[in-house]
């Protein structure tokens, strides 16, 4: 048996690793494969989203993050998130106003937090989730667009009938498709083998400026209402188009 000294074994690994990496780069090229992506922007900036187009619904408040270990966890820039008010519900209705949070990743190389995570986080329980499906308007029609409903409670022993309940709905869009959570926003982009770019987007409705108890029937239904009007918009004049 050959007894390898320090230096030629040193030697034998690294052209090991070299062979491997011309080979992978061998296979990318016969195949058209891109690794490597590009940054994908926005076609417009989330924060110049028409406010006048988001009709029924007002913008009474918008909140920016000053907290940069904050901004740095989320992961972008390109977020907003704006409080939206319907006024033709009354005011004691608890649905009547919900936080919108939509974020964008133009070059993402992994997905962030979602809910489940911050909330578990910050000390909530979760009482519910849920894969629900919202009718967004389409060419001709609608279509169907699944999303992932989440209900948590600020109370340590939560209970239906007690303690007050925060519904989150949120759903990914990756690279024209949407996503119900974080492990299909994941395989949505894995498979983008051939593409040169990639981007996701995540929309996050959360109800949680009422001190009314709001149930999780009535949050998705607010939920359905909004999606139909925020959803055509962002993709009509913001997201890359999907052929990108």
């Amino acid at each position: 048996m050959v007894k390898l000294t320090s230096r030629w074994a040193y030697i034998i690994c690294v052209s090991i690793l070299l062979m491997g990496v011309l080979g992978m780069s061998t296979i990318e090229r016969a195949m058209g494969i891109v690794l490597t992506k590009e940054p994908l922007p926005l076609r417009v900036p989330l924060t110049a989203l028409n406010q006048d187009r988001l009709a029924p619904y007002r913008v009474t408040e918008t909140f920016s993050i000053e907290d940069q270990d904050l901004l740095k966890a989320l992961g972008t820039q390109d977020y907003i998130q704006w409080v939206l008010s319907d006024p033709s519900r009354d005011v004691t209705d608890p649905a009547r106003e919900v936080l919108l949070f939509v974020t964008y990743y133009a070059l993402p190389d992994k997905i962030p937090h979602v809910p489940e995570e911050c909330y578990l986080g910050s000390g909530y329980q979760r009482l519910a989730a849920d894969r629900v499906t919202f009718g967004i308007p389409a060419e001709g029609g609608s279509r169907d667009v699944s999303g992932r409903c989440l209900v948590f409670s600020q109370a340590a022993s939560a209970h239906w009938g007690g303690a007050a309940r925060v519904p989150v709905i949120y759903l990914f869009r990756v690279n024209g498709q949407y996503a119900v959570d974080r492990d299909e926003a994941r395989l949505a982009l894995n498979r983008n083998l051939f593409g040169k770019a990639s981007y996701f987007s995540k929309v996050e409705l959360v109800f949680n400026r009422s001190d009314g108890r709001i149930t999780q029937e009535q949050a998705q239904a607010a939920a359905q209402d909004i999606l139909r009007v925020v959803l055509p918009l962002l993709e009509q004049e913001h997201w890359p188009d999907s052929s990108e």
